[in-house]
């Protein structure tokens, strides 16, 4: 091997120290196994309900308990074993302690499968005057929303037939997973510094920002030429995930699979088909920016490796990983002391897993639990600015969660997709802000930062509004019987890519495969919470900024209430309407007041 390519190091070579500490949820592996045979064989107990709920509120009210310490209890296996397989996709141990558990989760579905079918069996009536009853208190919102999904509701027989299916439904997106995370080598490039680099998911990112653009355009090719070799693949595998949401939602009498995902929430059609149109309207909003990058780097065209090298060289610099948490916790201080207290003693302690190792789940999550810590993985590159803000984001969602498991009940504590992204957004925010502040008299920095925004309003709200109506189209497509063949996919996705990019970007023909690398892809209909999630956080950032104490309360009483609301009422009381359309409109115009800004800034 050649020694000086600089290679991801196997997880047993990692710092103890930079690794997460799962003994909140487990002391090791063997409690896991200890825990799961005694969850496991609990799961017989759901017969002894079966064909009793109707008997009387009581009865009831034993079944939703079991049912919910169950569920409890299975959270607390599942997210170790998801945590454990994160570590290393490669280690066979992990990946078959989450295989166990998918597959005793399905049995449990199933074994619980009788439970919405035989509450709404229940005379309305009568169900309306138990709501009442003193032993349901606790199960008053989560029965009134089953009540609400009577009409996707099958009967017990059809809903034990579809949990059945629940282990089958992850396999699209375990192929992905496994091909993306285990199975692809990207080979090596030669870095600004004529050092050969592997390259990886990681380093892609890092390679993006030199400002080489030899470097840059070599990762580029590099890194599809792996997606062009298993395109094939790749595309049965996202027809496979769309045929299974189509699937799934006309077997629950849905008007489609847009329609069977923004149900939970009680988001209306209206708002994600509007926030496409906004974005869509502001586009020439987005060309500008782009003319003006392509001026301001001195380049012919623009292509898509030149949109993530710093327009402001001078700020490319090494954060190391205390300092950007240093940094995080200074700009979170609008907060209050009890926030500021918990996330700096996780991310002094061990909630994060820090870097990168082969095998690695790529990018960057958060994964809270009701009984354990919320924990955060990162593959952290203290060459990367942006990795800050990740740091940033993927702790807003962990104090999310921190938050939600302290002042509400299991039940009521998981808090829907749609809020979390406000979440996450709003540090972001805050730590802008922050560094706006401390940085601003240099107008180089000031400009730095600013770019910094304007591209966060670039890939959080248009690129993931683009991605948002690619997901709507294919699905739409797929429900109209149109197949979902390599060519419909690219086609479509080039598509979009002209109109989002303009007229004057130089596309690359190999960027019609990023359709197939984006793994919301295939857990559809994600996306746009991103774009609705960073409009809010906008909105509600500048509330808290302002220094007045109601919006710091109002935002810290949203963080605390999970799901107790939906998750446009809790954005509501917090002080924004998604429901309306001046958030994202609002979002739009700071977007193009911050690219005159920045072109006024440049041109000093």
């Amino acid at each position: 091997m050649d020694q000086s390519i600089s290679r991801a190091p196997l997880r047993s070579e990692v710092d103890l120290a930079h690794t997460w500490d799962l003994s909140s949820l487990f002391a090791d592996d063997d409690a896991w196994e200890a825990a799961f045979r005694q969850w496991d064989a609990q799961m017989a107990e759901y017969e002894s309900f079966r064909g009793r709920l109707s008997e009387s509120p009581e009865s009831l009210a034993r079944c939703l308990g079991f049912h919910g310490e169950f569920d409890r209890r299975a959270e607390r296996l599942g997210v170790y074993a998801f945590l454990k397989s994160a570590e290393d996709a490669g280690d066979s141990r992990y990946q078959g302690m989450l295989g166990r558990y998918r597959n005793a989760a399905a049995r449990a579905a199933q074994a619980a499968s009788f439970i919405e079918p035989e509450i709404l069996a229940i005379d309305p009536q009568q169900i309306a005057g138990w709501l009442e009853a003193e032993a349901l208190a606790p199960f008053r919102l989560w029965l009134e929303r089953v009540l609400r999904r009577r009409a996707h509701t099958l009967s017990a027989s059809e809903e034990r037939l579809l949990a059945m299916q629940a282990e089958m439904a992850y396999t699209a997106d375990t192929i992905f997973r496994q091909l993306n995370d285990v199975d692809l080598d990207f080979g090596t490039v030669t870095d600004e510094a004529g050092r050969a680099t592997a390259l990886t998911h990681s380093s892609f990112s890092s390679l993006l920002r030199c400002a080489d653009r030899n470097v840059r355009a070599a990762a580029f090719h590099a890194y599809y030429q792996q997606y062009f070799a298993h395109r094939h693949t790749l595309a049965a595998a996202l027809a496979g995930a769309v045929h299974r949401d189509v699937y799934y939602a006309r077997a629950r009498n849905y008007n489609g699979s847009l329609e069977a995902a923004l149900f939970p929430d009680q988001v209306p059609r209206a708002v994600y088909e509007n926030l496409i149109a906004a974005v869509r309207n502001r586009l020439p909003d987005l060309h500008r920016y782009y003319e003006l990058r392509r001026r301001k780097m001195r380049l012919p065209e623009l292509r898509h490796y030149d949109l993530y090298a710093p327009l402001v060289p001078e700020l490319k610099t090494c954060i190391a990983w205390d300092d950007a948490v240093e940094t995080v916790l200074e700009a979170v201080r609008p907060l209050g002391a009890e926030y500021g207290r918990a996330l700096a003693s996780g991310l002094r302690g061990r909630w994060c897993d820090r870097y990168e190792n082969r095998g690695k789940h790529s990018g960057a999550f958060s994964c809270g639990s009701y009984d354990g810590d919320p924990y955060i993985l990162m593959n952290y590159r203290a060459d990367v600015f942006e990795e800050l803000f990740t740091l940033a984001h993927e702790a807003g969602h962990s104090m999310h969660s921190y938050y939600s498991a302290r002042r509400q009940p299991y039940l009521y504590y998981d808090y829907a997709i749609l809020a979390a992204e406000v979440a996450s957004t709003f540090n972001e925010q805050l730590l802008a802000e922050h560094l706006l502040r401390r940085d601003g008299n240099d107008a180089l920095r000031r400009a730095a930062i600013l770019s910094r925004q304007i591209d966060a309003v670039r890939g959080t709200i248009f690129r993931q509004t683009m991605f948002a109506e690619f997901e709507m189209l294919i699905h739409a497509d797929a429900e109209a019987g149109v197949p979902l063949t390599l060519d419909y996919f690219t086609e479509t996705y080039g598509r979009l890519l002209v109109d989002y990019f303009g007229p004057r970007f130089t596309l690359d023909a190999e960027l019609n495969l990023e359709c197939f690398r984006i793994p919301h892809f295939y857990r559809a209909f994600y996306v746009y919470k991103y774009a609705t999630g960073m409009s809010a956080a906008l909105a509600l950032a500048d509330a808290v900024l302002s220094g007045d104490p109601s919006a710091q309360r109002r935002y810290l009483d949203f963080l605390s209430s999970g799901c107790s609301k939906d998750p446009i009422d809790l954005l509501r009381d917090a002080g924004v309407d998604l429901a309306r359309p001046e958030p994202i409109n609002a979002a739009l115009q700071r977007f193009a007041h911050w690219v005159e800004q920045l072109d006024a800034l440049l041109a000093e």
